[in-house]
């Protein structure tokens, strides 16, 4: 039995210590804020309840073993597509009758198209899940799939999602369908890696799903089995660094208590950990952080809106214009995109808002909060306020306008998530923009990663995933230590 520290609790810190107290360790979660959950975060306000983070599940089973009673609905559709000539395009978990909806609104030559790329994607897919999402990565894990040929083909390294989809993919529509999915991870499609299709597989393949009283409540699921486990639960202990040199000794605390450790699994982002927590800067301390951002509002609606569906994107003319915005470049400094995609979640759920009534998340991607280059200062004076009422207008070009039907539109910044998770600059999915992220095992002994900045990457089911990877690899660690003499 090893006693074991865990720096956050966001959902791979929360699932990491539920894995190893069943493991039998002693465990112990300090959390700098006053809630559970990190990013997976909840706000409510006039009988209104809205996520403030991820909206979608995807792939439910990852949570299998964890002792939780989640019990997912599926969506259908999964997304409604409004795209800017006024095409409008429902996803489905069924294949065929995703090829059916896409003939219908584009046409049986896109179909087609899609089903050519659906084949590749599905390749891309158990390549990753096979050899790449569920190992921990090592130079032997990249070594055995250097040396399957087909899978590493799939793969496609050093290529483009976006190259992928001009291959594949004669409507531009379908093309912009999926850019989108690259800013899942944070990235630029016109950078991110091809191998990054492996997440509409598994948005479309497996589902998409919500949890009646929003996806917060995986958060209270999971407080509640560590509380069941008896992990220790430090909510308001913000760690301030890692006692180490060669192996970790323990934290201390921001009140200077020092609390020892055979075992460390951080749940803070890699760039913070490598950075601030260790005695000496690692090798991740000069990262630049390419990650988007998100630029929130929380919205409450009086009326109903049946047009949407529970989750929608509204697609801009051009959408390059807004990776330049966001990402900015050589000659650019990053700025809010004047003209962005824009996400609406309504969750046709009666206990997230009064009757008659809907509670609308409404998210554009964004740059990190900072000054760089490639941030934007959202505290400046005036800025948030005026983009707030940029994109309303935009959705009321687009489709709905509900300006007129507001009670009230709560905003929340990349400073603002910065300031209540730690995450640097705001960034919604830790270190993004390639398909390796940084490892789950330090090069200190005894430290460990887990979330949405460590190997696999951001999002719900990924940062589950490190969490379990985590987990085998401190139970073969404390086995290795046991068997020496």
């Amino acid at each position: 039995m090893s006693e074991i520290v865990v720096i956050g609790a966001g959902v791979g810190g929360l699932a990491a210590a539920v894995r190893l107290a069943e493991a039998g360790h002693r465990v112990s979660v300090y959390e700098q804020s006053g809630e559970v959950g990190g990013k997976l975060a909840g706000y409510e306000r006039d009988g209104f309840r809205f996520d403030t983070g991820p909206s979608l599940l995807t792939l439910p089973d990852v949570f299998d073993g964890l002792g939780l009673d989640l019990r997912p609905e599926p969506l259908d559709p999964v997304v409604r597509h409004f795209f800017p000539d006024g095409t409008v395009l429902d996803s489905s978990s069924d294949h065929q009758v995703f090829l059916d909806r896409i003939a219908a609104a584009l046409g049986d030559d896109a179909a087609r198209d899609w089903a050519r790329f659906w084949a590749r994607a599905e390749r891309i897919w158990h390549a990753s899940w096979d050899s790449v999402l569920r190992r921990p990565v090592t130079a032997a894990t990249l070594a055995r799939l250097s040396w399957r040929v087909r899978d590493l083909a799939a793969i496609a390294p050093g290529r483009s999602l976006r190259s992928l989809g001009r291959q594949y993919l004669g409507d531009r529509r379908l093309r912009m369908l999926l850019d989108r999915y690259a800013t899942y991870a944070g990235a630029d499609p016109r950078r991110a890696p091809a191998a990054l299709a492996a997440i509409p597989y598994a948005e479309l393949a497996f589902g998409g799903w919500y949890l009646p009283g929003g996806l917060v409540t995986i958060a209270a699921a999971l407080r509640d089995r560590c509380a069941a486990l008896g992990v220790r639960l430090h909510l308001g202990s913000a760690v301030r660094g890692i006692d180490a040199d060669r192996r970790v000794r323990g934290i201390r605390l921001a009140d200077g208590t020092f609390v020892p450790a055979d075992t460390v699994v951080s749940n803070v982002d890699a760039v913070t950990l490598y950075r601030d927590l260790l005695p000496s800067p690692g090798p991740l301390a000069g990262l630049a952080d390419r990650s988007l951002a998100g630029f929130v509002l929380l919205l409450g609606v009086r009326g109903e809106t049946p047009e949407l569906a529970h989750h929608n994107v509204f697609f801009p003319r051009n959408y390059d214009a807004e990776f330049d915005a966001v990402f900015g470049g050589p000659g650019r400094r990053a700025r809010p995109a004047g003209d962005p995609a824009v996400f609406v979640t309504r969750a046709p759920d009666s206990s997230v808002r009064p009757d008659r009534h809907e509670a609308w998340f409404v998210l554009v991607n964004a740059a990190p909060q900072g000054t760089g280059w490639g941030q934007v200062d959202w505290r400046r004076p005036g800025l948030a306020q005026a983009y707030r009422d940029r994109i309303l207008a935009l959705l009321a070009e687009r489709g709905p306008d509900v300006r007129d039907r507001l009670l009230f539109a709560e905003i929340r910044t990349p400073a603002d998530l910065a300031e209540a998770t730690g995450a640097p600059g705001g960034a919604i999915y830790g270190t993004a923009g390639s398909l390796i992220r940084p490892a789950n095992r330090a090069p200190v002994e005894g430290l460990f990663l887990v979330g949405g900045s460590a190997h696999p990457g951001g999002g719900l089911p990924m940062v589950t995933l490190s969490a379990q990877i985590v987990a085998r690899l401190i139970g073969a660690a404390s086995g290795s230590r046991a068997s020496r003499p």
